[in-house]
């Protein structure tokens, strides 16, 4: 998946395949990319409008299934 590199204190870069409802998030603490599914498109961009690490905290932490990919 193609990510784009963000402007956050927690956050490398991010991603989304409106294809499959997959968000993949790489962090800068640990280098870990991890992916969210069933995560919907306009929560997508929701995400991308404020601040990223407490978007995520808020709305996406605990809240879809996960895995680490990288």
């Amino acid at each position: 998946m193609d990510r784009e590199y963000v402007e956050s204190s927690m956050i490398t870069s991010i991603g989304y395949d409106p294809n499959t409802s997959t968000l993949e998030i790489e962090f800068k603490s640990t280098g870990a990319v991890w992916q969210y599914y069933d995560f919907p498109e306009n929560l997508w961009y929701e995400f991308k409008a404020g601040s990223l690490g407490k978007f995520w905290h808020a709305s996406i932490k605990d809240q879809y299934r996960e895995n680490q990919v990288g």
